[in-house]
């Protein structure tokens, strides 16, 4: 498990902080929070869903593309509202990576969905899933960047 938040991102940092100073009766709530902020598709993929790739771990059906555009990667995930643990995650994700340079998500521990302190309230199943949809992620990464 990663205790080490120092090293990650300065906006993933933050929301790891906010996570782990929430007391942890209330952190599903926080989750749900973020779960109604994932960010919007834009249209080229909402009219397209072929275009991103399934994140099988989930047990929700949630779907993943990423873009790098002048060095900078952008996330992009749909996750249906009645899965909101999988959609907090995913929204974590979407607003922790968005404008992170191509290395700066290759450095993200792959256990990172460890560090924001659910793992007492969300089964492991579904952190496999939230770890699942971060290596999708740096795997895209990975082809974009080379």
């Amino acid at each position: 498990m990663s205790e080490d938040t120092t090293a990650l991102p300065v906006q993933l940092q933050e929301i790891v902080e906010d996570f782990t100073s929430t007391p942890p009766s209330e952190r599903l709530q926080l989750l749900l929070e973020f779960s109604e902020e994932l960010p919007e598709l834009p249209e080229r993929y909402r009219d397209h869903p072929e275009l991103m790739e399934p994140v099988p771990e989930c047990q929700s059906p949630v779907f993943v593309v990423t873009e790098l555009r002048d060095g900078h990667v952008h996330p992009y995930i749909s996750a249906p509202a009645e899965a909101p643990t999988t959609r907090g995650f995913g929204s974590v994700l979407a607003q922790g990576l968005d404008g992170l340079s191509a290395d700066e998500v290759r450095s993200i521990p792959g256990d990172f969905a460890f560090s924001l302190g659910l793992t007492q309230l969300i089964s492991p199943l579904r952190l496999h899933g939230m770890t699942g949809l971060l290596a999708r992620i740096k795997a895209q990464v990975d082809r974009l960047a080379g």
